[in-house]
């Protein structure tokens, strides 16, 4: 029997409606919405991209957001004045700073310069702290996405062997990091491997759920893994394709065909765990909007 599909698009509707209400009830209590802004360096036509889909999505749901364009030749200095003039302003309680930054810029500096209480992203050392320790905290957008995920297509973690496939500080840490909390919808066995494992067959084939952040297309294939397995794939990949419009298409770090023959259930790339990432974004800025102004 093929795998059930987990359809992130319908799961990530389901979230910014719920947002988009919550929303609705904040604005009546203080009088104005959550706002969210975003800065975006040089000219990287994906990061244009989504900046634009994540602008879109605060306008669905009810945000006021802004959006600040830099050249690629932006300096440093000028980034951290920026972002410091969004710390102190009272109508933004998000600050997203789109990566990857021109390597001229210091990520680390730029992402411990935005205030933990406005870091949407969830990647400053404040926030990242409190996540190990299982403290309530602003969590990444996907590993939560990827949470909600199996949650609400009813694969409760808890006692699952999770095998978490990358160990980058965006997706694989935290997601493990989320996943392993003794808390409602973890409490798994977590599994971190990378490149250093050489083959990743053993660790794969004993995962009952199996999150695929490994940054190469279809580095995972159904002879790898157990019958059964739930597989969430992050990958984002775009391979040459001449019958496709554009010449390419894009797919995960599972190969699709091969696995949907043999796990249980699989998110598609698109359309899986993409949309979450959104969703979570929205959720995390309105979470952040009501504990600034408590």
């Amino acid at each position: 029997m093929p795998a059930q599909i987990i359809d992130g698009k319908s799961i990530a509707s389901e979230i910014k409606s719920e947002v988009k209400d919550l929303t609705l009830r904040f604005k009546k209590r203080h009088g104005f919405p959550p706002g969210l802004a975003f800065l975006l360096v040089g000219d990287n036509p994906g990061s244009e991209i989504y900046v634009k889909m994540k602008g879109k999505a605060c306008e669905e749901v009810g945000f006021h957001s802004v959006t600040d364009t830099y050249p690629r030749n932006v300096t440093q200095k000028d980034l951290l004045a920026r972002i410091r003039e969004l710390n102190a302003d009272k109508s933004i309680h998000g600050i997203l700073v789109q990566l990857p930054l021109p390597k001229e810029i210091d990520e680390q500096t730029v992402i411990e310069s935005i205030d933990p209480s406005k870091d949407v992203d969830g990647f400053h050392p404040y926030n990242v702290g409190r996540l190990v320790i299982g403290l309530p905290t602003l969590r990444p957008c996907t590993p939560a996405g990827i949470q909600e995920l199996l949650i609400r297509s009813g694969y409760d973690p808890s006692g699952k062997h999770v095998v978490v496939v990358g160990r980058s500080n965006i997706v694989g840490k935290p997601a493990a990091n989320i996943l392993l909390q003794k808390q409602f919808g973890a409490n798994a066995i977590v599994t971190v491997v990378h490149t250093g494992a050489g083959n990743l067959t053993p660790y794969v084939s004993s995962a009952d759920i199996l999150i695929a952040s490994a940054g190469k297309a279809g580095a995972i294939t159904g002879a790898m893994l157990k019958p059964g397995a739930i597989v969430i794939d992050v990958g984002i990949n775009r391979v040459e394709d001449p019958s496709a419009k554009n010449g390419y298409r894009i797919v995960g770090d599972v190969d699709f065909d091969s696995a949907s023959k043999v796990a249980k259930a699989i998110t598609p790339v698109p359309g899986g765990v993409g949309p979450m990432t959104i969703a979570m974004l929205l959720r995390n800025t309105l979470q952040a909007a009501e504990d600034i102004v408590r």
